[in-house]
Parts: structure tokens; sequence; C-alpha cells
């Protein structure tokens, strides 16, 4: 029996921040490239890799782009991207102060949920960032980011509000913009989610998104 090929060392930007070194988000960026690392590279219009403040202390990772995202390589602009901006700006911040990413990058056929391969093409990129943003707070958006992140399969319906450890980081999970839109009633606990974010960063709650 053949043993199984030796797991390929990451390159540049990714080997950086494997050994603890903290690249920048231009050299992930570039790194990435024009990927093809996965076979949603084949379907999609723009690559979305992420948006807002470098440094910033709160990062948001969400699942995959969506519709207008592809259309316009910026994560988070559609209907749910709406709804997460009125979520940050009732925390005390302007979409700038933050940081926005996705677990995969490419959008899924049909907004489909990410596979497998998929997560695994990209999670390297995802963590990545992460390392290079050193946030104080991550607050994970739906199933696929909490798992991803805390490689833990408990659902997101038992993981949020919930505070979990991810690198050193604080990580709060919650329910993603998209499934408020479709189930308003649990918008208030998303929001007691976001408020013991906003305690731990010392931020005064405002009115509920």
């Amino acid at each position: 029996m053949d043993a199984p090929p030796p797991t390929p060392r990451p390159a540049g930007a990714l080997h950086g921040a494997a050994n603890g070194e903290r690249p920048t988000l231009d050299e992930i960026r570039r790194e990435l490239g024009d990927c093809q690392r996965c076979k949603l590279c084949s379907t999609r219009k723009n690559l979305v890799f992420g948006s807002g403040n470098p440094r910033a202390e709160l990062v948001f990772v969400g699942e995959g782009p969506g519709e207008n995202e592809d259309l316009q390589g910026v994560p988070f602009v559609g209907a749910a991207g709406d709804l997460l901006t009125k979520m940050i700006g009732a925390m005390g911040y302007r979409r700038d102060d933050v940081y926005i990413c996705n677990v995969v990058k490419c959008r899924p056929p049909g907004n489909r949920n990410p596979e497998p391969e998929e997560v695994a093409a990209c999670e390297p990129f995802l963590r990545a960032q992460l390392a290079a943003i050193q946030p104080k707070v991550v607050v994970a958006l739906g199933k696929f980011a909490a798992q991803t992140l805390l490689r833990d399969s408990t659902p997101i319906t038992r993981l949020r509000g919930n505070w979990r450890t991810y690198e050193g980081i604080q990580l709060m999970p919650t329910f993603h913009p998209a499934y408020l839109l479709r189930s308003p009633a649990e918008k208030r606990k998303a929001w007691e989610d976001l408020q013991a974010v906003m305690k731990v960063l010392g931020k005064q709650p405002g009115s509920r998104a």
C-alpha cells in the first residue's frame, strides 16, 4: 500500500503565517492571485478577498460570496450586507472601521453551501488574513464560519452566544445576516451576541439593527 503524498508546505505569505509571522493582507492577496485551487474558479466572475480596516480590532467572517458580491468583488453588499452594515452601525462602528471577509473567496454556484474541498482550499488564506490583522474579536457569521475556524461541528444554534477562542483571539459565533432575513425573530439573539462583543471591546450599546 502506497504511503499518502506529503502535505505540501505553504509558500510565501502563508508559510510565514504558519510559522507565527505576520504577513500583510497585500502579500496574502498577491499569493492568492488568480486562484485556481478549486472548481469554484470556473464559475466566478470576481474573487472576493475581503474589505475594511487592515488593523481592525473587530473582524466579521461569513460563509462565501453571493451574486452581488460576485459581481462587485466586495463581501456583503446585497440584502444580507445591508443588514450587516446596520448591525455594525448599531455596535458603534462604520464598515470602514472593521474588516469583513468570507471562508471561501469565490461564489458557490446558485449560492449552494461550500463543499469540504472548497473550504479546505480557501481556509489557509482566511487564517492568514486573521493572522495579518490580529483583531481583538472575530464574529463568525453562521455555521460555516464558526465550524471552520473552531474545527467544531456543533450546530450554530448551540454555538452562538458562547465565547470561544481562535488562535488566542476571542471568537463569538452568531447567526448569518441572510438567516436573520429569513428568520427575523432571531435578530434579538444575534443582537445579544453583538452586545457581548461590544462589552469586550468597550463599546456602548446603540439601537438594535
